[in-house]
């Protein structure tokens, strides 16, 4: 018999679940083609879903018909998309997450107040491209201690630092516990920018650590949160793995093994969840059950345009 034990909370948070339904209401009120700018958010499943729906999702504007229903992703845009947006007189629906555009907002204060500023994130990933491109001067990228090292600020005694939404609460701490050593007058939000469901989630990891001898995590490959949660199994000494679906589950994994951890990232459905329980049944016996956790309750309002939709 191999027990499952289910982490609380798993998949979906209330940016992700706000992102899908903007692009649903969309398509029901303007009807389709709805044209998404980027990957609404980091899940295969959903995109193609979405799609088969009559949503087209684009790399960049300049693919979009003059005059075609716009949504921006929960990751955010940079002020330049926004801009050419408006030039093309593109109708432009603003999915980002509520959590992200406060980042913005913190952000744009500290360099009102002549504050150079230093972003703690991934290179590359589209919610840091974005937040990069919202402020309105030079913004110093560091993915860890040693690039907290290598920095070279113009005005060192004026610095504030922010965060990408969605990264590991640990290795941030250590980032800024290096930024603040280096640079002790620097001002920012401690962590408090990782989103409560990213920290809930990695939360309910250490907690099925202690409880079970192997972790599967369902995301997708380009999920920042997802790719976290695979970390942190590993960090602790269970075998990790992230799994797009139960198609990528191998039956060597469990050889030996009588307890598996399952958990998903923030922007896989539940769906993807129940479907790796059936996958696992194909080796034997599945026994389920559900860790104590923290039920979210947290709900973000839809844009005045789709409030009625």
């Amino acid at each position: 018999m191999l027990k499952v034990v289910l982490a609380q909370p798993r998949g979906f948070c209330a940016g992700v679940e706000r992102a899908i339904e903007i692009v649903e209401r969309a398509l029901k009120k303007y009807g389709p083609p709805i044209y998404v700018r980027h990957e609404i958010v980091h899940n295969r499943h959903v995109v193609e879903d979405l799609r088969t729906r009559g949503a087209v999702f684009v790399d960049e504007l300049d693919e979009i018909p003059p005059g075609a229903m716009t949504v921006f992703s929960a990751h955010g845009v940079a002020k330049r998309v926004e801009e050419v947006a408006r030039e093309r007189g593109l109708p432009v629906i603003d999915a980002t997450c509520p959590l992200v555009t406060k980042v913005h907002n913190e952000g744009r204060r500290y360099a009102a107040a002549g504050r150079e500023l230093v972003l703690v994130g991934h290179a590359g990933h589209a919610e840091v491209e974005g937040t990069i491109g919202q402020m309105p001067s030079r913004v110093h990228l560091v993915q860890t201690v040693a690039d907290v090292l290598a920095l070279s600020p113009a005005t060192p005694d004026k610095l504030a630092y922010i965060t990408q939404t969605t990264l590991s609460v640990d290795d941030t701490r250590g980032i800024i516990a290096a930024l603040k050593e280096r640079f002790p007058t620097i001002v920012g939000p401690d962590v408090r920018d990782i989103c409560y469901a990213t920290q809930n989630r990695q939360q309910a990891v250490r907690d099925l650590a202690e409880a079970v001898d192997l972790i599967l995590v369902v995301g997708s490959r380009n999920s920042s949160n997802s790719n976290r949660l695979r970390e942190i199994g590993e960090e602790l000494g269970k075998p990790s793995y992230l799994i797009d679906d139960a198609t990528h589950l191998q039956a060597e994994w469990f050889t030996g093994i009588r307890t598996v951890g399952l958990t998903a990232g923030a922007s896989a459905p539940e769906l993807l969840v129940q479907g790796v329980i059936d996958g696992l049944r194909a080796f034997g016996p599945v026994e389920v059950t559900t860790l104590d956790g923290v039920a979210e309750d947290v709900k973000f309002r839809f844009p005045a345009e789709l409030a009625d939709a």
